[in-house]
């Protein structure tokens, strides 16, 4: 899907517990500044009317009609219809509240409303590192290719998405890719999230660390002290990076088992790369016992860190060969290793959550024409 070129306007929101901030996309950029409100309110009807100001004064400032309003809203919710359900970070959301038919109504164009983490996984498959991991697999000669994407993101929460063939997987219930309910390796009475968040890092540095919690430095410090930039219990930096490594891996290689996709990670954590990411493939790729005393690789596909160079080119150059076809002359050129690739987000979070709502609003339109 080439969204580069399309001239339509789409309106867009990052809906965030503190703050609401309004824009619009046209392909894949940002076309006015950002306007900023503030989520905090005292009721429900003082919350929906500052989610209308924010469209209406991006509206103004475009030349342009929009042709539809697309955004990520914290969940739980309907998304298909638009329905967003008890929110614990905007806490007058209960029981049901119609934003989207809501902003249908006032505006008079479609609304599109869907997960941060599917959006997130959307636009990397779009415009991130799909197409990237693609075109350097071309450059290395190699037949193989990625269609399918799981989208995780490390921060507040522990979100996820999946991409499958340039569509966003939605279940029934529109709880696809919520993989913070996976069962935590590290605290297995706990979920993952308890492990593979700021919450998670910033606890485990202070058990180790044997300092009180509300003493404990933001993860970005704890990264920092962990690499031996500023001063700081080292040790205790790097188990806590190790922890969220067992925990986010054994998650993802579950989650991946059922996916078979390229891996992209996203949000503030991912920044802490360097200290977690080779331990996490390292824990996605270990093997299971049998009752044999032999092991069983974890998954059928090898797992490579494609931000490790030596890494990145060993998954480039595969196992590629000609078979001949039988009974005939003619050579076939495949690539039997089956595998995949863990990677940081080549367009931020951020941008890659906004062409990911853009990019849905534009396919779901020309759906509708078709």
């Amino acid at each position: 899907m080439n969204i580069t070129d399309d001239k339509r306007i789409v309106m867009t929101l990052d809906a965030g517990g503190t703050n609401f901030v309004f824009s619009a996309m046209q392909g894949v950029e940002e076309i006015i500044d950002p306007i900023n409100k503030p989520a905090e309110a005292t009721n429900l009807v003082e919350v929906l009317n500052r989610i209308i100001e924010g469209f209406e004064d991006v509206k103004k400032k475009l030349e342009v009609e929009p042709v539809a309003i697309s955004f990520a809203f914290p969940g739980p919710a309907e998304y298909s219809l638009g329905i967003i359900g008890d929110l614990a970070n905007l806490p007058f959301f209960r029981g049901g509240v119609a934003l989207g038919p809501m902003l249908e109504e006032k505006f008079g164009i479609p609304v599109f409303i869907n997960n941060d983490g599917d959006l997130f996984a959307y636009g990397e498959a779009i415009a991130g590192l799909l197409p990237h991991v693609n075109e350097l697999l071309e450059k290395a000669g190699s037949p193989k290719r990625f269609n399918n994407v799981l989208g995780a993101t490390f921060g507040t929460g522990f979100g996820g998405g999946i991409v499958s063939n340039g569509e966003i997987f939605s279940g029934d219930n529109s709880a696809q890719g919520e993989i913070n309910r996976m069962r935590n390796k590290v605290h297995p009475f706990y979920s993952a999230e308890e492990s593979v968040s700021i919450r998670g890092v910033q606890k485990s540095y202070a058990r180790d660390a044997r300092i009180a919690e509300i003493m404990c430095p933001t993860p970005q410090s704890i990264f920092e002290i962990g690499m031996g930039k500023v001063e700081g219990n080292k040790d205790a930096a790097r188990k806590s990076f190790d922890k969220f490594a067992i925990a986010a891996g054994d998650a993802l290689a579950n989650a991946i088992t059922l996916v078979d996709g390229l891996i992209v990670l996203g949000g503030g954590l991912s920044g802490a790369w360097p200290l977690f990411l080779q331990n996490l493939v390292k824990e996605m790729n270990k093997k299971f016992e049998v009752p044999s005393g032999d092991h069983l690789d974890r998954l059928e596909i090898q797992v490579f860190n494609l931000e490790h160079d030596r890494s990145l080119q060993r998954f480039l150059k595969g196992n590629t060969r000609e078979i001949q076809v039988p009974f005939s002359n003619t050579k076939i050129t495949y690539d039997p290793q089956k595998r995949i690739g863990v990677g940081i987000s080549k367009l931020g979070t951020s941008k890659a959550t906004a062409i990911g709502a853009y990019a849905f609003a534009v396919n779901e339109l020309d759906k509708a024409l078709k």
